[in-house]
């Protein structure tokens, strides 16, 4: 069968709004196996790894798959916990407190939900069961503040592929990027302002984003001048001048060139420039996951103690905070104009021309 129908419809259904949250993915389990499954599809991905496909096929399956599992399933075991993936739950968390706000804000009507573009709960699955729930109009939101093409087109893509393989689409909104928006920057300021309330300020503030190969910045992708735009927003907002801050990019692989500086080499730096306390926010990342926790939270405090500095620590990401639910509400809202439906006139409508086309045809 070519197309995925939509056998059992039900004409007196209520049409509904659906709100789908995306973020990257996570492996189901901290072991080789599930891993070795995770990073094919995730390092499989043209959009991930632009380098031609044979060449690529070659050294992906017969030297990264033979050798990252093994390694990458040690540092995800630290960061599983009973409640499983950071990411994960996390996610759920974003997911759960986002339909209650929207219900509370008289936002009815709504499918809330959310998927992983790699891993589980996948695109397939989540569109089904918001399709069937009656889902006729969709806005996605990938949970990227900072547009780049490695994510939020990737997101676009697997949509569009999902999409391409169905007999009915529903109305499609796609929010591909916030790297300004004001509630957001608030939100992330405002974190920063409570880690100084209870532990006082460092000598420097990092704003650490997930890095990408800088060949993808000179073809024209706008990540890049998207984060410096966050992190000097919430400068700003934090009254920051331009030396207490800086702007540096994480989890580099591979040999290539990748957008610098980078924050290893920065952390292992700062300490012979007199730079002794240095406090870490992520602002590229809703929410905390291995790269947060593990990376920023404990491999890069290594490289600086061993350095030489004296004091550092890790912001943790907005996750489910009150405010940074709230921006992401208002943010929904905001691509939501138009889209209200009058349900009960429009289900009698419906029961009443299929009423009719019944009669006719009989």
């Amino acid at each position: 069968m070519r197309y995925i129908n939509t056998p059992n419809f039900n004409h007196q259904q209520s049409d509904k709004i659906g709100i789908l949250l995306t973020n990257l993915g996570t492996p189901d389990e901290p072991t080789p196996k599930a891993l070795k499954r995770y990073l094919k599809q995730f390092l499989s991905d043209p959009r991930v790894v632009e380098v031609p496909r044979l060449l690529w096929w070659l050294i992906l399956n017969c030297v990264i798959l033979q050798i990252r599992p093994r390694r990458s399933a040690k540092a995800y075991a630290t960061v599983f916990t009973e409640q499983g993936s950071p990411l994960l739950f996390h996610t759920q968390a974003q997911t759960d407190a986002i339909r209650q706000q929207l219900q509370q804000d008289g936002v009815n009507d709504l499918v809330v939900d959310f998927a992983m573009r790699y891993g589980n709960p996948s695109f397939d699955s989540v569109i089904d069961n918001m399709l069937k729930q009656g889902v006729r109009k969709l806005l996605v939101l990938p949970l990227y503040p900072q547009y780049s093409g490695a994510t939020s087109a990737s997101t676009f893509d697997e949509l569009a592929q999902n999409f391409m393989r169905r007999r009915w689409l529903p109305d499609l909104r796609f929010i591909s990027h916030y790297p300004d928006y004001a509630p957001f920057i608030n939100a992330a300021a405002d974190r920063i302002r409570q880690h100084w309330q209870q532990h006082g300020q460092a000598d420097k503030l990092i704003l650490s984003y997930h890095g990408i190969p800088k060949r993808y910045l000179t073809n024209g992708d706008p990540y890049h001048c998207e984060c410096y735009k966050t992190s000097r927003l919430i400068a700003e907002q934090l009254g920051l001048s331009k030396d207490q801050y800086l702007t540096t990019f994480q989890s580099r692989f591979g040999r290539e060139e990748w957008l610098k500086p980078y924050t290893d080499m920065t952390l292992k730096a700062l300490p012979a420039q007199g730079v002794k306390s240095v406090q870490i926010f992520c602002p590229g990342f809703s929410a905390d996951c291995l790269e947060t926790i593990e990376e920023i939270g404990e491999e890069n405090k290594e490289y600086f103690l061993h350095a030489g500095g004296e004091r550092y620590e890790y912001i943790s990401a907005l996750n489910a905070e009150p405010q940074h639910i709230s921006a992401l509400c208002q943010l929904i809202k905001d691509n939501l104009h138009g889209w209200q439906i009058n349900h009960e006139p429009e289900r009698q409508q419906r029961a009443a021309s299929l009423q009719q086309d019944q009669q006719e045809t009989n």
